[in-house]
């Protein structure tokens, strides 16, 4: 089958199949009201998610499921399974006692879903063409994250059928995945033997070692973002002058603005070279980290220009790391590389997504996103070290792939 065709066929179900991650964070206004729901109680309805993420990615790990089992199934059942419990606690879910665990669960099968389709996406790229090719899924991914507040945005939908409609997109990502995905030719020979001990055994090479701290550095700043960026914007004296409200105004700037930093990225990645490209995007959404203070209580048309470029650099290296890995890590467990890496930097953004808002009520939003700018400067400085003979490519030839 036609490659482009199969990469389109993955990232579409990136979109859907993601649909339902931050669908609780989008109807949380509506929460407070409908539930009485509090600042605690909405960081637990992101928080059990990627706790559940964690949990279903350490389990993946140890099985080698990503490289054992035939990828597109798993790809379709996972998605298929998290928007089932997504449709159970939009129908049956009155409280945070019934929502966490489904939102538990719903984590644990985006594990199969999110590194499943990076080891598929990466069996369709060469080398030459691997950097723009996970650039494209991760704005799948960054456009499926958001897909939800632009569903909650465009309409006064009550916030049990905005879970329903995140929740039908990720039936139909399955039904892509099932009928249309396929591994491609790149794809490594599956695991002879299940090795656990791999998932740890690849911080024992230090190129592994390297392009998994410059992914743990992005990972402090990237969900915390996400999911406090609303609550940072309507704290702003700005946030009645933004375009739309603010679900609409983060789908363009953490959606669209970062579907355009990942394409970029990946080019850069092709172009430049891996480390070059994931130090530049690092720095950049560290100074807007550093910079946010300056910007709270700038004029809207001057915060949305700053949330854009934000939106774009936070996750422009997010498919540069998992690129390098890629490259880097054993052929036969790169499914299980990829899969660990996610659940240790998914384990990170709990730290962060549960800090950032604990902050914000000791010194107010405007300095909150302080917190979060350690993280991408510390990547940066790993893969500077990255990038120092570690034998992954540090640019490739431009070649059709």
């Amino acid at each position: 089958m036609n490659s482009g065709v199969q990469r389109g066929a993955i990232a579409a179900v990136q979109v859907l199949g993601l649909a339902v991650w931050f669908s609780m964070s989008a109807v949380v206004p509506s929460l407070r009201n409908d539930w009485g729901l509090t600042a605690g109680g909405a960081v637990w309805l992101t928080a059990s998610v990627q706790i559940g993420f964690v949990a279903g990615a350490v389990a993946s790990a140890a099985l080698n499921l990503a490289d054992r089992v035939p990828p597109q199934r798993l790809l379709a059942a996972s998605a298929a399974a998290a928007a089932a419990c997504t449709v159970v606690l939009a129908l049956v879910a009155d409280q945070l006692a019934v929502a966490i665990p489904l939102r538990f669960l719903t984590g644990m099968f985006l594990a199969g879903v999110y590194p499943t389709g990076m080891k598929l996406m990466v069996s369709w790229a060469g080398s030459a063409g691997r950097g723009r090719t996970m650039g494209v899924l991760i704005a799948a991914l960054t456009l499926g994250s958001t897909l939800p507040h632009l569903i909650a945005g465009v309409g006064s939908l009550r916030w049990r059928d905005v879970l329903l409609a995140a929740a039908a997109a990720g039936f139909v990502g399955s039904v892509i995945a099932l009928l249309l995905v396929r591994p491609g030719p790149y794809a490594a020979k599956s695991a002879p033997v299940r090795n656990p001990r791999y998932a740890l055994n690849m911080f024992t090479e230090r190129g592994p070692r390297l392009a998994n701290l410059g992914y743990f550095g992005h990972m402090w700043e990237l969900y915390a973002l996400w999911t406090w960026i609303p609550s940072f914007l309507l704290a702003t004296s700005a946030s009645r002058g933004l375009p739309g409200s603010v679900e609409i105004t983060v789908f363009l700037t953490m959606g669209l603005g970062g579907a355009a930093g990942c394409l970029i990225g990946g080019w850069g990645a092709d172009r430049f070279g891996r480390p070059p490209a994931a130090m530049t995007a690092l720095l950049l959404s560290g100074l807007c980290c550093l910079a946010s203070p300056f910007f709270f209580h700038a004029s809207s048309l001057l915060l949305f220009a700053f949330c854009t470029l934000w939106g774009a650099a936070v996750i422009a290296d997010s498919g540069v790391f998992s690129t390098s890995l890629s490259e880097v890590a054993d052929h036969r467990y790169i499914g299980t590389a990829l899969t660990a890496q996610t659940a240790i930097g998914f384990a990170l953004t709990v730290i962060t997504i549960q800090l950032t808002p604990l902050l914000a009520d000791a010194i107010s939003w405007r300095y909150a996103f302080l917190l979060l700018a350690p993280g991408p400067l510390a990547g940066a400085l790993a893969m500077r070290a990255f990038g120092r003979g570690v034998g992954a490519p540090a640019a490739v030839p431009q070649a059709d792939s």
